[in-house]
């Protein structure tokens, strides 16, 4: 079967799909090569599922603590693990069943199976669900490289699903853990001990650098340890794993602390979450000579690889590795490419990455967007810098979510937006509103002219920028 296309898309996920239907708005004659689901990772086993197993336990810690709100729950509260599973799940297979509607309606013909780049233009497909054995032949003027990417293994106990899980695993899990470990802060880690700490497990956490969740603002970090800390769990920082054995009753790890000192610690689960591998292997990008570095293709703005009609995008290429990213690279891949092919309306905008806001949907939340104060201290920029905390509004207190602050970052010279970080409750929700003022190139008089609705948590945003120039009303 020989078919040919204006667009192959390799990989379905929030870029891939993404990808498609920018093309297909633009008049071309697209298809998705997809091994495994349609949404890919974020939508199945990432993203959103975990999003739903997060509210469940958010759910739970609002009814143990019912009594600050003046509530009496009758009984005992109990988590039922597979219901809450089962929840997440379900969920998943919704937005699945969506994007797969969203590929009818636009047109875009899904290939189901391996796909793999033979020359320029050209790619085989095998495996199909079918899987009768017949290789798909498919061509098109250009090819855009959306595979996304894997949890990293731990070199010295590989995931097995029982006793050593990756996000996958976690995200289904067959017994609930007692006593877990969690190797790595990052927003994987950190959501995951949240949720299962939440739901009544023991959670340490063991994270390498410093601090946890090192790429946000380090005054964040440190928030955020104290809270979790207060919530129960045990944080290790500084702190690695020498040594892993997994056996039929449990986990024993060697952990070193910050202070050197090595000793055996038991527990009934671990989770792996240092980092990512790039799904890269066995694409047919070798054969081609496309420039990777460990992995990752390397693009430039517009998301061209070094081989003229192949594109990438998403976590296949350089960090942040975020689903929005992906999917603003799918668009400004789609354009660029209708663009190429002698579309004249089209004017895609290079990829800016100081722009793209991000989130980690722990127990109190987290967002950032831009340049922490070390970063653009480092940068050489002389800094203004605001701080308001969550006690100071209305809104907050009301809710019981005193705890937690927003933090804004300018230069002093021009008054540009350089940053801006938050901890609190809803902060993944207020970010955007920094990130729109950071895009249009806002400067400190806009974000302080601007009318913020009373009572909203949005309030903080507009004192802190207040905070920055001295001029904060209610702290």
């Amino acid at each position: 079967m020989n078919t040919q296309y204006d667009l192959i898309v390799l990989g379905s996920g929030p870029g891939g799909y993404v990808a498609a239907i920018r093309a297909s708005q633009l008049g071309l004659k697209v298809a998705i090569v997809e091994r495994e689901n349609l949404g890919g990772i974020c939508l199945n086993w990432g993203c959103i599922p975990t999003k739903a197993l997060l509210r469940s336990g958010e759910v739970l810690h609002n009814m143990q603590n019912a009594k600050e709100y003046g509530l009496s729950v009758e009984g005992k509260i109990v988590a039922d693990l597979d219901a809450v599973v089962k929840r997440s799940r379900g969920v998943a297979k919704q937005l699945n069943q969506g994007v797969t509607h969203l590929m009818k309606k636009n047109k875009i013909t899904v290939h189901m199976g391996d796909g793999k780049i033979t020359a320029p233009g050209k790619m085989t497909v095998k495996g199909g669900v079918s899987d009768s054995g017949v290789e798909e032949k498919l061509t098109a003027k250009h090819i855009i490289v959306a595979t996304g990417a894997r949890a990293r293994d731990l070199p010295l106990a590989p995931a097995d699903g029982k006793r050593i899980w990756t996000y996958r695993h976690a995200m289904v899990p067959t017994e609930m853990p007692k006593k877990l470990l969690v190797i790595g802060s990052g927003a994987i880690g950190i959501e995951f001990a949240s949720f299962y700490n939440d739901m009544g497990a023991d959670v340490t956490v063991v994270e390498m650098m410093d601090r946890i969740v090192p790429v946000e603002d380090a005054e964040v970090s440190a928030f955020l340890e104290k809270s979790l800390k207060k919530q129960g769990m045990t944080i290790m920082t500084g702190a690695g794993v020498e040594d892993i054995k997994a056996t039929s009753k449990g986990v024993t790890a060697k952990i070193k602390d910050a202070k050197g000192k090595v000793g055996p610690q038991e527990f009934s689960h671990c989770i792996v979450a240092i980092g990512i591998v790039p799904n890269s292997e066995n694409i047919g990008l070798e054969a081609l000579k496309v420039d990777q570095e460990r992995g990752h293709i390397k693009t430039d703005g517009l998301c061209r690889s070094n081989v003229p009609g192949i594109w990438a995008i998403g976590d296949i290429t350089a960090p942040p590795w975020l689903a929005h990213k992906a999917s603003h690279e799918g668009v400004i891949a789609a354009e660029a490419i209708a663009q190429a092919l002698g579309n004249k309306d089209v004017h895609p905008h290079e990829m800016d990455a100081r722009n793209i806001p991000g989130c980690t949907y722990c127990h109190p939340q987290v967002a950032s967007v831009g340049m922490t104060e070390a970063a653009a201290k480092e940068a050489g920029y002389e800094l203004k810098v605001g701080n308001f905390p969550f006690i100071g509004n209305g809104k907050a207190i009301a809710l019981g979510e005193a705890e937690g602050f927003i933090k804004t970052v300018f230069d002093a010279k021009t008054g540009e937006l350089l940053g801006a970080h938050m901890v609190g409750a809803e902060v993944t929700e207020l970010i955007q509103g920094y990130t729109v003022g950071k895009t249009a190139e806002l400067v400190e008089a806009d974000f302080m002219n601007t009318v913020f609705p009373h009572p909203t948590l949005s309030e903080m945003m507009h004192e802190s920028v207040l905070s920055a120039y001295g001029k904060a009303i209610h702290i």
